[in-house]
């Protein structure tokens, strides 16, 4: 099925597997990922995670082979997004978050497709979104959670620059705020003060924005020990360039601390800006 002209939703196509079968959904982004993402879906197929949650992979265009259907359906994906407007990781997640409330779930999960992440723990978000937590960020670096070859430059920003920053805003700490491992309840997200489908979200937008806006609204929050693994030898698997895409972080979390993506409200009235 292909969506078209919605507002705050780039144009899509949808191609459901089997029908809605879980209360909850977990979203992957991924664009040519390859190897890494069916190896991810094998993790999760072994610890029968298809059973507890509907997978859905919201790709942004992959050219690689690994989005062929009968490669998802084999490994237990029950849909495959595909997005065709433009945007980068927050368009993906917002034709997920919008197909995801729209088909009816009470709650989404997401995770990086590229194998870094322990699928395993996602029984772990949902107990936390069926306790009624509203946003459930997955971190490495508390109590239970394992940092596996976690690169310096890496550890540093986000202990040192990221979470602080984050923690700021939220009037909350946090410790592993880059990571995309997270639980969003649908109260959350269809809540008048967040309004997450808007065509600001392009890249990691929205990712620095629901990471501060729960805590704000007083909604009910908590982090969960995951795991997260580097490779220990070869390329680091990312998006972000070291540069560009760090001083774009920077403007990111910057604009962030300024409510510059907030919902205006004037005379009791929700504004988007």
């Amino acid at each position: 099925m292909y969506y078209k002209d919605i507002a705050g939703v780039p144009n899509f196509e949808s191609c459901e597997y089997k029908n809605k079968i879980n209360k909850y959904c977990v979203c992957i982004p991924i664009i040519n990922e390859g190897e890494r993402i069916a190896k991810e879906l094998e993790r999760a197929k072994k610890s029968n995670i298809d059973e507890l949650i509907d997978i859905i992979i919201c790709d942004a265009g992959s050219t690689d082979g690994s989005t062929e259907r009968n490669i998802l359906e084999t490994l237990g994906v029950n849909t495959l997004l595909i997005k065709k407007g433009e945007g980068k990781q927050g368009a993906q997640l917002r034709m997920g978050i919008y197909w995801a409330l729209n088909r009816g779930y009470e709650g989404i999960i997401t995770i990086d497709g590229n194998n870094k992440d322990s699928i395993e723990d996602i029984p772990k978000f949902i107990e936390k979104l069926e306790e009624g937590y509203d946003f459930i960020q997955g971190s490495r670096f508390i109590k239970g959670g394992q940092a596996v070859n976690t690169p310096a430059i890496r550890y540093l920003s986000v202990r040192l620059i990221h979470a602080p920053l984050i923690s700021i805003t939220a009037k909350k700490w946090y410790t592993d705020t880059t990571n995309a491992y997270r639980g969003y309840s649908r109260k959350y997200l269809e809540h008048p003060e967040v309004q997450p489908l808007r065509d600001i979200f392009m890249t990691y937008e929205l990712l620095a924005y629901l990471s501060v806006k729960a805590d704000q609204l007083k909604l009910k929050t908590c982090e969960i020990p995951v795991k997260r693994e580097y490779p220990a030898n070869g390329k680091v698997p990312t998006k972000i360039s070291f540069f560009k895409g760090n001083m774009n972080l920077m403007k990111i979390l910057l604009k962030n601390m300024k409510g510059e993506y907030n919902v205006k409200n004037i005379g009791g009235k929700s504004e988007l800006r």
